[in-house]
């Protein structure tokens, strides 16, 4: 009898890049290996990137340069969902100021969209995305043409992003900057909102796709408002502790350690009355009048099955929240 795994009900994985793939220029301890292996077992793939500082075909190279499958039009970005953001906005030959890198600037022009150069030139709309050359004059350029009528959109707003000597601003930190020069939100492109996972899935013809990422707020929402299976991967931004807490259209459907999880067996949850049973870890919750409620985890912080039984055991009692959570966490080497 063939073992189930994580992907045995799942015809491809659409996997985000920084802090699941690579982190910076260097692949993840083995992630390489476990996208190569997916072939094996008749599963397809696609990337879905937010990081719109290089181009799909750029992104496509740097994977094969570490070893990893990708042909160009696997690679989804959030450069590519800017510009057709900006196609159903504004006709051909719309003045558009890019405030991103030359891989957002090629988008742009392949729409026939007219790239300027400064809001001295009156353009119709100014389009961010990140690139780690973005400084101070770039931002402030993008505010005065905002201020003067153009139009806003942004590639994304990830706060964070994972580079290989640690966590770093990303493009949301560069959204807000312009966001307090002009005082209203943009518009967004990626994730996330739902169809760059639709691009994905339908280029790779997949109808039961699981979404993996390493944030809950862009890779896990993205594939919830998409309507598709997610799984949390710890390599990168987020972890058990953010999951836990996490709203409710945030919370993941799987949590793995790895991308290597994939081939494993997923441990079956268990809910015996208030108890919360994980492989050998168990959660219960606590309910306290003065509101502060506490999760008792029979477990260390280190077992991500302690973190799956608490995650159940708190999302069953907390269900419905469109706000982050803050129980007390309890750890010990039994439940009281």
């Amino acid at each position: 009898m063939t073992t189930k795994t994580l992907l045995t009900d799942f015809d491809a994985v659409l996997a985000d890049l920084d802090g699941v793939v690579y982190a910076g220029p260097n692949a993840i301890p083995g992630a390489i290996e476990a996208l190569n292996a997916l072939a094996a077992i008749d599963v397809k793939l696609a990337y879905v990137t937010n990081n719109a500082s290089r181009t799909p075909a750029q992104v496509a190279a740097h994977l094969r340069e570490l070893g990893a499958p990708a042909a160009d039009d696997q690679v989804v970005s959030s450069a590519q969902a800017g510009a057709a953001l900006l196609a159903q906005k504004f006709p051909e030959g719309s003045k558009v100021l890019v405030t991103g890198s030359s891989a957002l600037a090629q988008e742009v022009e392949s729409l026939g969209m007219k790239v300027v150069e400064s809001a001295l030139d009156a353009p119709d709309v100014v389009i961010q995305g990140f690139d780690p050359t973005l400084g101070w004059a770039d931002l402030a350029e993008a505010s005065y043409a905002i201020n003067a009528g153009a139009l806003w959109i942004a590639t994304n707003t990830d706060m964070t992003i994972p580079r290989d000597r640690g966590i770093a601003p990303g493009n949301g930190s560069l959204v807000a900057v312009v966001r307090a020069a002009v005082d209203h939100d943009p518009l967004v492109a990626g994730k996330p909102e739902a169809p760059l996972f639709y691009t994905a899935a339908n280029r790779l013809g997949a109808t039961s796709p699981l979404v993996v990422g390493d944030r809950l707020d862009t890779d896990i929402l993205g594939g919830n408002n998409a309507g598709m299976a997610t799984a949390l991967v710890l390599t990168g931004v987020d972890s058990g502790e953010t999951a836990l807490r996490a709203c409710t259209a945030q919370r993941p459907g799987f949590i793995i350690p790895t991308l290597a999880d994939f081939f494993l067996p997923y441990p079956q949850i268990k809910h015996d009355g208030a108890t919360v049973t994980c492989g050998a870890a168990a959660a219960t919750v606590e309910l306290a009048e003065s509101g502060e409620s506490m999760v008792h985890i029979a477990g260390t912080p280190e077992d991500v099955d302690a973190w799956r039984a608490a995650c159940a055991a708190w999302w069953a009692v907390v269900p419905d929240t469109t706000s982050a959570t803050d129980p007390i966490l309890s750890w010990g080497s039994t439940l009281p």
